[in-house]
């Protein structure tokens, strides 16, 4: 019996990031320059989804995602290989991007006489208590989709109207999640946009694994009372000063 003949078009099957981890750290250039070509887009998009969708925004994510590969390459030594290479690149990357939101935070406190002290500041992910799980459309936890990456692939394709109400649907969501805690913004991108699993995602946010599903929960709820303010609950009246 003959072999079958190998189609002209396919492709080498790539090493996997542990083969490719290994033989960076003995200096060598070609696979850490592999392994670096490999994430920098899904870390691009982690640091875009944090910080909003301007053209600002994008440029701040480039240079953020420059600043955590390099912190990729100087930890390599350090990587312990117990945990995914995936999870712990996203885990830096996740750092740099906070990093900077809280020093973002304390520069527009510091130019804002009169609003809270930047020691206030110093945990930017302070559970929300504005919110309410009495609606019935929270009595799910069901994710909102925010144009996962991969989400084109796995739909059926979109066309004339359908499409434009799609993308008008994906813009809405990117900015009701651009308003949302950094806390809830980062849960909601690990889980439903790059779908971490929940051990993953406590260990790139530094929290213990029964605490995410909780703040998974309550970071959904946000996002829905973001897209439609008609659900939220009404703020409490200011008590008449006397």
């Amino acid at each position: 019996m003959s072999t079958p003949a190998t189609p002209a078009d396919a492709q080498p099957s790539l090493p996997p990031d542990s083969e490719l981890v290994a033989r960076a750290r003995n200096a060598d250039q070609r696979a850490l320059s592999d392994l670096l070509t490999r994430y920098q887009h899904r870390l691009f998009g982690v640091c875009l989804r944090m910080l909003g969708t301007s053209q600002r925004d994008r440029q701040t994510a480039a240079d953020l995602t420059q600043d955590a590969l390099v912190k990729i390459i100087q930890g390599l030594p350090q990587f312990d290989s117990q945990s995914q290479f995936s999870t712990w690149a996203i885990r830096v990357t996740m750092n740099v991007v906070l990093s900077h939101l809280r020093s973002q935070a304390v520069r527009k406190q510091a130019h804002a006489p009169g609003l809270a002290s930047p020691h206030a500041l110093r945990d930017n992910a302070t559970e929300s208590t504005h919110l309410s799980t009495r609606s019935s459309v929270f009595d799910r936890s069901e994710p909102v989709s925010i144009g996962s990456p991969g989400a084109g692939r796995r739909r059926q394709e979109h066309s004339g109207p359908s499409s434009v109400q799609h993308q008008e649907e994906l813009a809405s969501v990117a900015d009701a999640l651009a308003k949302l805690p950094t806390d809830h913004r980062a849960i909601l991108i690990l889980r439903d946009v790059r779908g971490l699993e929940y051990d993953q995602i406590a260990l790139v946010l530094g929290v213990e694994p029964g605490t995410v599903k909780s703040r998974l929960f309550r970071a959904r709820i946000a996002l829905r009372s973001a897209l439609d303010p008609a659900t939220a609950p009404p703020t409490p009246p200011t008590p008449p000063t006397r």
